[in-house]
């Protein structure tokens, strides 16, 4: 089968790279394809005719959305409506990451893929346009808090501050799902061959904030994860441009109910990632 994948040269789009390498794949990093080009998408996708099309190619720097959110609604919004037009002429099956960032964090439970949506940051809604952009047959995979082995990742970042400085502070009142983008992929592959329509929340089990989650690398690293302090979001500096949601935890809801899948408790596959980065 052959399958383009966009943003090729990131976290989730090399990792679904390597996880279809059994296909016919065609790499489409931001050098070789620029998504808010439509002409340059409908050419890239109309002289492969690829069957299947792995869109997580975004702009993700909340903060800096904020100043530019033309560049946003382009990049995350836009851009995937000139992805679904040319997958369209060609019968592609379209797999589009978005983010849990579309909610507003205002539930006391985690939120199931019929919430809904209601971003409070420009990113949020900018990736939310992006869903609104496709046709009822594709698949939305909303995720949350990836990791990676990648020099700009949030695990390999504390990593490094932790060489660099003895004490990290990090928010304690926000929580999500941290996910291991292998784990992601896996599942994103699966939902793709079978060309699975419709939204589904997949993130690894477990929850934590981000204070948790550098403690638990922390752990796993073999440093003292006393070292870490809590800290709020007015404490701060510089300060954040963006609003996150306080709860942005995704019940993995349409996933398990349809095939019973349930992914790993992130602690798992965050000892093994931190392995591979340390290795």
């Amino acid at each position: 089968m052959k399958v383009l994948v966009t943003g090729a040269g990131g976290l989730v789009g090399g990792e679904a790279v390597r996880a279809f390498a059994d296909h016919d794949v065609i790499a489409c990093d931001h050098a070789r394809l620029d998504i808010t080009d439509r002409a340059a998408v409908l050419e890239a996708i109309v002289s492969t005719r690829p069957e299947l099309v792995i869109h997580p190619a975004a702009w993700t720097a909340v903060d800096a959305c904020e100043d530019d959110p033309d560049r946003a609604f382009a990049t995350n919004g836009l851009a995937t409506r000139h992805i679904a037009e040319a997958a369209g002429r060609v019968g592609a099956h379209i797999v589009y990451v978005s983010t849990d960032y579309v909610f507003d964090g205002e539930l006391d439970r985690p939120y199931v893929e019929w919430d809904a949506p209601r971003p409070i940051s420009v990113y949020g809604q900018s990736k939310l346009a992006g869903e609104h952009e496709l046709p009822p047959e594709a698949t939305i995979v909303r995720t949350s808090w990836v990791c990676g082995n990648t020099p700009s990742n949030f695990v390999s970042l504390v990593l490094r501050l932790a060489r660099e400085h003895d004490r990290l502070r990090f928010i304690d009142h926000e929580r999500s799902c941290p996910t291991m983008a292998t784990d992601l992929v896996a599942v994103l592959r699966r939902l793709a061959i079978d060309r699975r329509r419709g939204i589904f929340h997949v993130t690894n089990q477990g929850t934590a904030s981000r204070y948790d989650l550098t403690r638990a690398i922390m752990s796993a690293a073999g440093l003292d994860p006393n070292r870490v302090e809590p800290v709020t979001v007015a404490e701060l500096d510089p300060p954040r441009r963006a609003d996150r949601p306080i709860n942005s935890v995704l019940d993995n809801a349409a996933l398990r109910l349809e095939s019973g899948l349930v992914l790993p408790e992130y602690h798992e596959s965050l000892v093994k990632l931190v392995r591979a980065i340390l290795a």
